[in-house]
């Protein structure tokens, strides 16, 4: 059993409202009227148990959570591509949530990440039908 409380009637969304796909992400999510719980990364502390598992939900690896392109990552550990273990990108994650590749929604067992605001719209008759 995972820390995250999911519920198949509920869609979770992560996303950090100081970015514009976070900001756009949150309006479809919000204007589709389902019972959303939305988890705004810059304002609320996800810990490191939960971005494992969201990862996990997700089937990747923690790294693949973050914007290694992003100018605050890229400010900090250079362009060059990097090793670190999974310990050390779940510290980047929690002190530099704006790192963030992509919001991510959870309804029931289902982990999507969304690389546009409007790939919201092809995964929510799906969810409808499949949770």
């Amino acid at each position: 059993m995972g820390v995250i409380a999911k519920n198949k009637r509920k869609i979770i969304l992560y996303y950090n409202s100081e970015s514009s796909i976070g900001k756009q992400t949150l309006a479809y999510v919000t204007s589709s009227e389902k019972d959303i719980l939305s988890v705004d990364i810059s304002k609320t502390k996800v810990t490191g148990t939960q971005w494992a598992e969201i990862a996990n939900g997700l089937n990747i690896n923690i790294s693949d959570l973050i914007n290694t392109n992003h100018p605050d990552f890229v400010n900090i550990y250079g362009k060059e591509p990097i090793e670190m273990e999974e310990e050390d990108w779940l510290k980047i994650l929690e002190k530099e949530p704006n790192v963030l590749a992509y919001p991510i929604i959870i309804k029931g067992n289902r982990y999507v990440q969304l690389k546009s605001p409007s790939n919201f719209l092809k995964y929510i008759d799906s969810f409808n039908e499949n949770v």
